[in-house]
């Protein structure tokens, strides 16, 4: 079984607080310790889709390395389980699959990205602190794979298009003036990590890939000149 600390015990070592998802010990347990020497505050492991979605809402963790075959469902139902028990949260999938149906079920279920096992240590190290920082991070040739769905997608009926909440449509519009999240966050009088979470939601509501594909949909729309 998986280990679990609350918020309040010991001391964080990192900003970014971090839980892994895998039913395999050996491998949740060694890219933990890892992640640990390293700097990051690992604050969680689970095992399985319902410890993942409890852990997530007791130790409410920045970023969370998710494994896409676990024994009682899959990777993107613990993704959406995880996000629902706690929506701040960004969900890396870090599986041994680079199946289509996989990436795209993974995405579709709130994943911000994908990375393959096969890769290096520093690039999972880059790609948790990038996910932290709410960049969309995926193993080369994954990406286009995910961005020509969304653009097939994307060209569904028109009244079928995603609504957007106001603020989300707020944040969009700064986007679209090429202003960070530190400066939107001022201008809103909210939270960088609060401006984040918004674009992250208008990513996937929108089915775009990245920060400069949501600048793009927005000046298209005139966002940018209200």
């Amino acid at each position: 079984m998986g280990t679990v600390r609350t918020p309040h015990e010991g001391h964080a070592v990192s900003e970014l607080r971090v839980m892994v998802v895998d039913d395999h010990p050996m491998w949740r347990d060694g890219v933990a310790r890892d992640l640990t020497a390293i700097g990051f505050d690992v604050v969680a492991t689970a095992d399985s889709v319902a410890s993942a979605t409890a852990r997530a809402g007791a130790v409410r963790p920045d970023v969370v390395l998710m494994d896409m075959n676990l024994p009682d469902g899959t990777g993107a139902q613990a993704t959406a389980g995880v996000l629902a028990a706690h929506p701040g949260t960004r969900v890396l999938i870090l599986s041994a699959s680079d199946e289509r149906d996989d990436v795209l079920d993974a995405i579709k279920a709130g994943a911000t990205g994908y990375l393959v096992k096969s890769a290096q240590q520093s690039e999972l190290v880059a790609a948790v602190r990038a996910t932290g920082d709410g960049q969309t991070v995926f193993t080369p040739g994954l990406a286009g794979l995910v961005l020509g769905e969304y653009r097939r997608m994307s060209q569904g009926p028109e009244n079928d298009a995603p609504v957007l909440t106001g603020r989300e449509t707020e944040v969009l519009r700064y986007v679209a003036k090429g202003m960070s999240s530190r400066q939107i966050a001022t201008r809103l009088e909210i939270s960088p990590r609060t401006v984040e979470n918004h674009v992250g939601s208008s990513l996937r509501k929108l089915q775009l890939g990245n920060r400069v594909e949501l600048a793009r949909y927005a000046i298209e729309h005139g966002l940018d000149a209200e």
